[in-house]
């Protein structure tokens, strides 16, 4: 591999760590795919990049590419990289539990909340502290 595929891997490897880390999967996807691309499949390096790849893919909500990838991985000739893949395809297909209604908490949407007056607004700068009162007084 030359010094100028090694550069563009490690960029776009570390952009796609990155895009992932901020939960921008879709990205995280697109550069972690691009890495893989650049470096040979069976080496550690590539195997790692790759298991980043199945975790984007499923953050990103394509689980049949997450376990088709991992299921390739796990015949990996890195032991590391085949030992992790069996962990995640072991994940990846565990059934969905169903949980109930009332183990849920509910966010309130607050874009439909009114604004409230400044001055009742938390860290104000309206309020007088009761050192402040005492040296009014």
């Amino acid at each position: 591999m030359s010094s100028e595929n090694k550069e563009k891997f490690q960029i776009e490897y570390q952009a796609g760590k990155a895009a992932f880390e901020r939960g921008d999967y879709r990205v995280a996807v697109q550069r972690l795919e691009a890495a893989s691309a650049l470096m040979s499949r069976n080496t550690i390096l590539g195997g790692e990049s790759q298991i980043w790849l199945v975790t984007a893919y499923e953050a990103a909500g394509q689980t049949q590419e997450a376990i088709a990838l991992c299921k390739q991985l796990t015949r990996h000739p890195d032991p590391e990289t085949s030992k992790q893949s069996k962990s995640l395809l072991y994940i990846l297909q565990a059934p969905q539990l169903k949980r109930p209604e009332e183990w849920m908490t509910k966010i309130p949407d607050l874009a439909t909340i009114p604004e409230s007056d400044p001055k009742d607004r938390r860290g104000s700068n309206d309020t007088i502290t009761p050192k402040k009162r005492q040296q009014k007084e």
